[in-house]
């Protein structure tokens, strides 16, 4: 089914939805009205009537039982981190449609990791990849192609065609951070009849932009509102293109913790709310790092021990 068959999108409507990205029903489908509106400028009761129509062709947005819905968890598929540990940990690693945030302080292994995904998603199914490409949104310029040359020989990966499968781009403030999740949708779409679809987005860091634009309590509910919406834009993303999208996130200390663990993840309970798994990253002695799972919707509580070495991340 084309946009054009959809009640009320004429060739001069279904042109602008092309142009503002909503180019299948599966987009349209899990659009708001205002967000058509803006693409398209129709009136917002044509765009409810879209995307109603978009959900009933795509099948989407009804109720389902628990039998069909465990059905196609059947087809959620896994991505290796490289550590069987980690991967344990996770229940055999980071799951594609879902948000898996990990935070901790400075050299914690943070970017290591998202730099290790970044090779391993291009590995083929049966050794923990997902055979695709990835999209790197880099906020704090700390994507080092050199690195991934080393990982890349450390699973025995061409290093050259590894990297003409990483799709970075810097983004330099908030708002141009928002944006390259709209542009990282365009590109999957143009890659997805490719031998290498989009099956990974990465956002590091997912907080550092607004925790330096947006200062002082006057500023935090405008803030916490466009994280919101850019993560849900991430997690829409995933949804679409079947990816795994991860995140990473930097960490306060909390000064009027007197007891426990004071480092407390940027974002609040917003960020708490849209990851689907967090973990918290810690250093250890040398190259040894700790993982500690700290929410799942549905894996323990529990703590890992990998190592960040020469040739990426190991047990």
């Amino acid at each position: 089914m084309d946009l054009e068959d959809l009640p009320g999108v004429g060739p001069a409507i279904a042109e602008k939805l092309r142009e503002g990205g909503f180019n299948s029903l599966e987009v349209i489908a899990v659009a708001s009205p205002a967000e058509l509106v803006a693409a398209a400028e129709i009136g917002e009761a044509t765009a409810a009537k879209i995307i109603n129509s978009a959900r009933a062709a795509a099948d989407i947005g009804g109720f389902e039982t628990g039998d069909k819905i465990l059905e196609r968890r059947q087809s959620v598929s896994k991505l290796t981190i490289g550590s069987q540990a980690l991967d344990s940990l996770l229940g055999g690693g980071l799951e594609t449609q879902a948000i898996t945030e990990f935070y901790g302080e400075f050299g914690s292994g943070k970017t290591q990791i998202a730099h290790q995904l970044a090779v391993n998603v291009q590995l083929p199914v049966e050794k923990g990849g997902l055979n695709g490409s990835v999209i790197i949104i880099d906020t704090e310029n700390t994507f080092r192609p050199e690195r991934i040359k080393n990982m890349a020989e450390g699973v025995a990966l061409d290093s050259a065609d590894v990297l003409k499968n990483i799709h970075v781009a810097r983004a330099y403030n908030s708002n141009h951070q928002i944006l390259l999740v709209d542009r990282a949708g365009k590109l999957a779409e143009e890659l997805k009849e490719t031998e290498k679809p989009v099956r990974l987005l990465v956002i590091d860091s997912a907080t550092a932009h607004f925790r330096s634009e947006y200062i002082g309590r006057g500023t935090l509910a405008d803030r916490q509102q466009k994280i919101n919406k850019h993560l849900h834009d991430a997690l829409r993303f995933g949804d679409l293109n079947k990816a795994v999208v991860m995140i990473t996130n930097q960490v306060q200390v909390r000064p009027d913790a007197f007891f426990g663990d004071p480092t407390r993840p940027i974002g609040g309970h917003i960020v708490g709310h849209t990851a689907t798994f967090r973990l918290y990253l810690r250093k250890s002695k040398g190259e040894k790092r700790i993982a500690r799972l700290v929410d799942s919707p549905n894996l323990p509580e529990a703590e890992a021990v990998f190592s960040v070495s020469l040739v990426g991340i190991r047990d």
